[in-house]
C-alpha cells in the first residue's frame, strides 16, 4: 500500500502556464488512468479542459452536463454537487445530508414543476440538437491531448426513443466507447438500455455502488453482450469491507472503466442494521487496494481505463485540479 504520508509527499509537476496547453501523459505502464469529470464540479464547467490538463489527465468520463453546456442546452437548476457528509463520529448514528429522511433533501411543490419543466425543454433540445458542436467539441479535447473515452447521461425509462438515440449519437460523436449510468434496479429499464445498447453495438457500462458481487454483476451482463461494468472498486470496499481484486480479476473481460477513491472500511451499526458504510478519505487514509488493482491491470495487461473520482473533502488551501494531481502521481507511482 502506498500511505497517506507518501501520498502527501509525492512529486507534482508544475501548473501549465497560462494559455499553453502542453498534452498530457496519463498512461502509465499500459494502463490509462482518467477521471471522471464530476472530480472538478466545485469549479466552473467551462473551464474543465483546462482541468483536466493542469492535472496531467490524458483521458476523461465525461458528464452530460460538460460537453451540453458547451453544446448550448438549456440545462437545468441543479442540487449543489459537493463532497460526501463527514464520516459519523464513532459509534454514533450514520451521517446524512440534511433535508428530510434518509438525509434526502426535500423539493417545494414549485421546485418539483420547475425541475419537470427544465426537463422537458432539455428533453425537447436534445431531441433537435446537431451534432457539429459535438464535433467541435472532441477536436477541442483531442488537440488538447484529452481522450474522451466515455460519456455518463444516463438513459431514463421515462425518456422517449429520440432521447436514447440523442445519448448515443452523443457519445459516438465525442469518440467514447461505452456509456455510462447507474446499476439498474428496475427490471424494465435494464431490458430497455440493454436492447438499445446491442442495437447500437456500443456498450452500456453500469455504475456500482456497493452492490453487485457475482449474483448482480451477472444478472446486468446477461442482459446483452453490450452491457458491461464501470465498477466502482472503492464504493465495493467501503461498503461491504472486501476486497475487489477478486471481483476485477473474475469482470475483467466484462469491465468496460473502473473508479478509483479511497474509503475506510465500514463498521457494524449501533442499531445492529446494516453496517455502516466507511468514508471517503483522501489516497492512502483507507483501505482500498488501488496500488494493488493498478499493478494487476499493468500485469494482466487489461485495457479498460481506471478513472480518478475524486469525492474526498479537498484540504483546506488546496483545490480539485491539485487534488486530482496528487491521484494521478499516486497511480504513476503505484504503476513504476
Amino acid at each position: 500500500m502506498i500511505t497517506r504520508r507518501q501520498f502527501g509527499g509525492l512529486a507534482v509537476p508544475a501548473l501549465a502556464a497560462p494559455g499553453i496547453l502542453a498534452k498530457p501523459n496519463s498512461n502509465f505502464g499500459g494502463v490509462m488512468v482518467g477521471a471522471i469529470t464530476y472530480s472538478y464540479r466545485s469549479l466552473p464547467v467551462e473551464n474543465t479542459l483546462k482541468y483536466c490538463v493542469d492535472s496531467g489527465v490524458s483521458g476523461v468520463e465525461l458528464m452530460s452536463n460538460v460537453a451540453e453546456s458547451y453544446a448550448g442546452a438549456p440545462l437545468p437548476v441543479m442540487r449543489p454537487m459537493g463532497p460526501p457528509p463527514a464520516a459519523p463520529p464513532a459509534g454514533g448514528p450514520p451521517a446524512g445530508r440534511p433535508g428530510g429522511p434518509g438525509g434526502r433533501f426535500q423539493a417545494t411543490p414549485e421546485q418539483i414543476a420547475a425541475r419537470k419543466k427544465a426537463a422537458a425543454e432539455l428533453s425537447a433540445w436534445r431531441q433537435a440538437a446537431p451534432m457539429s458542436k459535438y464535433k467541435e467539441f472532441r477536436k477541442m479535447y483531442n488537440d488538447a491531448g484529452v481522450k474522451i473515452y466515455c460519456f455518463k447521461l444516463p438513459p431514463a425509462l421515462e425518456m422517449p426513443d429520440a432521447e436514447y438515440e440523442y445519448i448515443w449519437n452523443v457519445a459516438e460523436t465525442l469518440g467514447a466507447n461505452h456509456i455510462t449510468m447507474e446499476l439498474p434496479t428496475n427490471d424494465e429499464l435494464l431490458a430497455r438500455v440493454a436492447a438499445y445498447a446491442a442495437k447500437r453495438k456500443l456498450t452500456i457500462a453500469f455504475h456500482t455502488h456497493g452492490q453487485g458481487g457475482a449474483s448482480g454483476f451477472d444478472k446486468v451482463l446477461s442482459a446483452s453482450k453490450y452491457t458491461a461494468l464501470n465498477f466502482d472498486v472503492g464504493h465495493y470496499y467501503g461498503v461491504n469491507g472486501e476486497s475487489p481484486l477478486p471481483l476485477v480479476e473474475k469482470y475483467a473481460s466484462r469491465i468496460a472503466s473502473l473508479h478509483l477513491k479511497d474509503r475506510k472500511a465500514p463498521t457494524p451499526n449501533p442499531s445492529g442494521g446494516a453496517p455502516i458504510g466507511g468514508a471517503t478519505v483522501p489516497w492512502g487514509e483507507g483501505g482500498t487496494p488501488l496500488k494493488e488493482i493498478l499493478q494487476l491491470m499493468k500485469r494482466n495487461k487489461y485495457r479498460f481505463p481506471a478513472s480518478i473520482e475524486l469525492e474526498y473533502p479537498v484540504p483546506q488551501g488546496s483545490d480539485a485540479v491539485a487534488e486530482v494531481r496528487k491521484c494521478v502521481e499516486y497511480c504513476k507511482a503505484a504503476l513504476a
